[in-house]
């Protein structure tokens, strides 16, 4: 399960990370709102745990410009305020749920709970685009009748392109949603493509995983 957690208080962001690192979460953190949406916009994430008061970029903003590039996270907003005008701004902003400050992590963790399994509820384990079939509860990816044996790496990777199938992914964006943090070049990048381009494209096969020159890759097929 990935969470996102965007809150500049840097000691309540690391309490937050530290807690849901023991329940076996994998958890990014950006301190100002402007970082955050980046990271929403560049991985998939199963929530995002979003301060309302940012620098650059406050909560809201950040909700509002996810919602309207069709980004449907769950959010989870944190704020100091609690009166019935600032949860109303929240949720029309494009929040699902809200929790004020001081909180306890029993509490967020519950919430983070809730929100996310109705999400799981929602989505199917199953993408599917041209004759390229993936279950992602499995960790199966079949073209036609065709097993395919994929490493994690090459599984991660087709899983990013194939939710932007149609568009363009970019090389950052494919880093930062498989490899996260770590230091990952081009080259090795455009290795494990290659890899991946060799179990997926089968002789006789239309060719789905396309190189746009100068920007990254694309899942399409014509």
């Amino acid at each position: 399960m990935r969470v996102l957690v965007v809150e500049d208080d840097r000691e309540l962001a690391e309490y937050v990370r530290k807690g849901l690192e023991e329940e076996s979460y994998v958890v990014q953190v950006r301190f100002d709102g402007a970082a955050g949406l980046k990271a929403a916009e560049m991985t998939a994430f199963d929530i995002i745990v979003l301060d309302v008061m940012l620098p650059t970029l406050d909560g809201l903003e950040v909700a509002k410009r996810l919602r309207f590039q069709n980004i449907r996270t769950p959010i989870l907003l944190l704020t100091a305020r609690d009166s019935p005008q600032d949860v109303v701004r929240g949720l029309d902003a494009g929040a699902d749920d809200y929790l004020t400050k001081p909180f306890s992590f029993d509490v967020l963790l519950a919430r983070i709970r809730a929100r996310t399994r109705s999400g799981e509820d929602r989505r199917a384990p199953v993408i599917r685009y041209a004759d390229l079939a993936m279950d992602t509860a499995k960790h199966e990816v079949w073209r036609g009748n065709a097993l395919l044996k994929l490493t994690r790496t090459e599984f991660s990777i087709l899983e990013c392109l194939m939710r932007a199938a149609g568009r363009v992914v970019t090389r950052d964006r494919l880093i930062t949603s498989v490899w996260g943090e770590r230091e990952i070049t081009d080259n090795n990048l455009e290795v494990f493509m290659r890899f991946l381009r060799e179990k997926v494209d089968l002789a006789g096969k239309k060719k789905l995983i396309h190189t746009e020159r100068g920007l990254g890759y694309c899942l399409r097929d014509y």
